[in-house]
């Protein structure tokens, strides 16, 4: 079996292999550089090889360029030539065009199957990250998870989660008194948050079939690993929603998968590209929650490369998680990126032959400054290395190849249809029908004995010989009444509205008779 991975040459004549060691890759790496140094090609030849060995990939496609992973190269490539002198310079004797077995995902269901979550297993956490909440306001989001979860109410989609805080309004007082004030400005600043996400389309990540874990950790039927294409391009200009959607997977890998100790090689790659849109204006709360992830992942096989434009984008305490290391080269105009180029530096193991500092700044592009875990996982020597060429197609391929991959793959139609099974949305609708229903039946029934009411006093005071009772006393009552009836007629007679009031009532009671 392979043990190495093959990255490119190093040395001053580039003659030294620079290699991967399979039982570290699981210790998390970096690739990082400015724009256009070569990263995406680094990223492209490390999921080739990772492939190769039966490792599955995931990987975010920011640009689109790496969907040619599922073409071969070709000779009739206008760098054909500079691919072949360059692996006959870094001693890559076997190296050929091939294609790999991908898998094309995508949020939105457009440029690949559809990849959801429920809301519930996003969890508050991630879920208030991403709707950019307050304290309080993320409060109220846990209060809202915390008594769907007693009621037995699931929060599967949006319109669940939207349901839930209404009820949660309308009964603030209640629930006030077990969990803590539960504010209506709260409320509406969450509801408006949603509509801002529903209207970036995140509508159809949240729902089900939810993604199961399995269908990223494939192999092809040849024993390859298949690498996992996640859409991106579209996606970017939500970046919310990209990091947090990829830290939610990542949280899933944790929490679901096995302890395996130290395997001998990975049991899934995860490479999080464009890793500063993670960490930007975050909580204390969810950096810790990633250290966390990054410290502990490993032991369940999952091996986390950070792919960013600087080091300094990744926390210090992340930072120094990250043993194998592609670093493209760093510009230093300003004097913080001279600060950051510095800094960068100093995180490598010396080497006697060359300033660490100055290579970083002076390296090409596919030139990259290197450092992989050796025996025992002490970091190697620092090296300039030249990257090797990939073997798949560089560059985006056709919507037409694209589709073709789509429905070839063997979870082709699993994902597409939705199924909206009953949760939170279906229960509370329900509650509130029958609870309208009960109230307008009640509403009725006080109604129809308010009438028989009415009817009963009317018969009373204009006829209380039919109402069944004939003491001494009802009679001199309606005596009473007759005898004022009388006088009030009398009295009224000579004006035109008293004589229209009189005939309405007498009219009306000798009609009833």
């Amino acid at each position: 079996m392979t043990e190495t991975l093959f990255i490119g040459g190093g040395g001053e004549d580039y003659a030294l292999p620079q290699e991967l060691l399979l039982k570290y890759a699981n210790r998390h790496g970096l690739i990082a550089g400015a724009t256009g140094t070569g990263k995406t090609v680094t990223l492209q030849i490390m999921a080739e090889s990772f492939s190769a060995v039966s490792v599955p990939v995931f990987l975010a496609d920011v640009k689109g360029d790496l969907s040619g992973l599922a073409i071969s190269g070709t000779e009739d490539f206008k760098l054909h030539d500079a691919f072949m002198k360059r692996a006959g310079i870094i001693g890559f004797d076997d190296y050929s065009y091939d294609a790999f077995p991908v898998t094309f995902w995508d949020l939105y269901g457009e440029q690949g199957h559809p990849i959801r979550t429920t809301v519930a297993e996003m969890g508050p956490l991630l879920l208030a990250r991403l709707l950019e909440l307050s304290e309080a306001q993320e409060g109220v989001l846990n209060i809202a998870f915390r008594v769907a979860d007693e009621d037995g109410l699931p929060l599967l989609d949006l319109k669940d989660l939207q349901a839930m805080l209404v009820w949660l309004g309308e009964n603030r007082e209640t629930i006030s008194l077990r969990y803590g004030n539960i504010s209506t400005a709260s409320v509406g600043a969450i509801q408006r948050q949603l509509l801002v996400l529903e209207n970036q389309g995140a509508t159809q990540f949240f729902g089900e079939p939810a993604l199961e874990l399995s269908d990223i950790m494939r192999t092809d039927t040849d024993g390859r690993g298949r690498i996992n294409i996640l859409a991106a391009n579209k996606l970017m200009a939500a970046p919310r929603l990209y990091a947090t959607s990829l830290l939610w997977l990542l949280s899933e890998l944790f929490e679901e998968l096995p302890e395996v100790g130290d395997p001998d090689k990975p049991k899934l790659v995860f490479f999080f590209d464009e890793a500063h849109l993670l960490f930007d204006d975050a909580p204390k709360a969810l950096v810790e929650k990633v250290e966390q992830v990054a410290r502990l992942i490993r032991s369940k096989g999952v091996g986390v490369y950070f792919v960013t434009q600087n080091p300094a984008d990744v926390p210090e305490d992340i930072l120094g998680q990250l043993g194998n290391r592609v670093q493209h080269a760093l510009r230093a105009f300003t004097p913080k990126d001279q600060k950051g180029l510095k800094q960068a530096a100093e995180t490598y193991r010396t080497n006697p032959r060359f300033s660490t500092e100055d290579a970083i700044k002076e390296v090409g592009v596919g030139e990259a400054v290197t450092s992989f875990l050796e025996a025992k996982g002490a970091p190697s020597i620092v090296e300039r290395t030249l990257i090797r060429p990939p073997s798949s197609q560089l560059g985006p391929i056709t919507t037409a190849e694209r589709q073709a991959a789509i429905d070839t793959s063997p979870i082709a139609g699993k994902y597409e249809s939705v199924k909206d099974r009953e949760s939170a949305y279906e229960v509370l609708r329900g509650r509130a029908e029958k609870a309208a229903a009960e109230a307008e039946e009640a509403e009725r029934l006080e109604e129809e004995a308010a009438e028989a009411e009415r009817e009963l006093k009317q018969a009373r005071r204009y006829d209380g010989t039919q109402v069944g009772r004939s003491t001494s006393k009802r009679s001199t009552r309606s005596d009473s009444m007759g005898d004022k009836l009388t006088k009030m007629v009398v009295k009224e007679l000579t004006g035109t509205t008293g004589r229209r009031i009189v005939r309405g009532i007498l009219g009306g009671l000798f009609k009833g008779r």
